[in-house]
């Protein structure tokens, strides 16, 4: 009867130490999206916050249980045990269904997200004129992300802030008066480009990095499930 063939074998404990640490870039670049601050609290203000990290909240249950298969992988190719590599290859079968469904979430919510966004947006213009706590709490987080990317507003300008404007104009004020990118607000040289427009690249810069981890693993992992199925049949043959 036909032997384990040792090629296989250390390919495959190689391929699930690489699967490992794949699962580890997959968790971190996942958390790493949903904890990142760029324009999250203003997403997180509306009614839609939860939406455009669905995908990435998959990605994180996908990057741990990769983790986890990648261990059972390698002992149970090293050890040679059935039972563990057909507990690998059902387990990555099913992770392999997930990073799909995360990518075909990702595609799907992309080409509706400028029209949710629009309106995530539209609902939150109020806060910035409102004086409430949850508002404060917007208005603070808006200061910050125009501070970094030298814009006012959300939609309409300096206009959003009604009369909240010259209390917290100074983070939409030009440095120079000669800035052909500012305008005259109430007495003031602001920023005319309003944020929205930067919250849509780093809500479009996000779907491309969940898509393509998404994606870009597939492969692998196909090659992952033929290695198993192979070294499990081999060791049932001897």
């Amino acid at each position: 009867m036909a032997g384990v063939s040792g090629c296989i074998k250390y390919s495959m404990f190689i391929f699930n130490f690489l699967f490992w640490l794949c699962g580890i870039l997959i968790l971190g670049g996942a958390i790493w999206i949903r904890v990142n601050k760029d324009g999250q609290e203003i997403l997180n203000s509306g009614d839609f916050a939860t939406s455009p990290y669905i995908s990435v909240n998959i990605l994180i249950a996908v990057g741990s249980t990769i983790m986890i298969l990648g261990f059972l992988g390698c002992c149970g190719a090293i050890k040679e045990s059935r039972c563990m590599l057909l507990l690998f290859f059902v387990g990555l079968l099913l992770i392999l269904l997930l990073q799909v469904a995360a990518g075909v979430l990702g595609a799907t919510f992309k080409s509706d997200s400028e029209r949710i966004l629009n309106e995530t947006v539209s609902q939150n213009i109020k806060l910035l004129s409102g004086t409430g706590e949850e508002a404060q709490a917007f208005q603070k987080a808006l200061k910050e992300f125009q501070e970094k990317f030298k814009c006012c507003g959300l939609v309409n300008g300096a206009a959003d802030w009604g009369d909240n404007f010259q209390q917290n104009s100074v983070s939409c004020e030009c440095p120079s008066s000669s800035d052909s990118s500012c305008v005259m607000y109430e007495g003031k040289h602001v920023y005319q480009q309003p944020c929205i427009s930067f919250i849509k690249e780093i809500v479009a810069k996000h779907f491309l990095i969940v898509i393509g981890i998404a994606f870009g693993l597939v492969a692998i992992e196909v090659l992952g499930l033929v290695f198993s199925m192979v070294l499990y049949c081999q060791i049932g043959s001897k």
